[in-house]
């Protein structure tokens, strides 16, 4: 087993960086995550997902 993880600003980013990644891929289980913080007045998001694959 392996594991690859994306992290991405924008939703759309990490969709297609996942669907791309998985193609050729025996995919396991698939975990993603949002995250979001503050920098001084902008809210900042974070994307991410972990990949389990064979």
């Amino acid at each position: 087993m392996k594991v690859k993880i994306f992290d991405e600003e924008h939703e759309k980013d990490l969709e297609d960086k996942v669907n791309e990644f998985i193609l050729d891929k025996t995919v396991i289980d698939i975990k993603y995550q949002v995250s979001v913080t503050m920098f001084s007045e902008e809210q900042i998001y974070c994307y991410s997902a972990m990949i389990l694959y064979n």
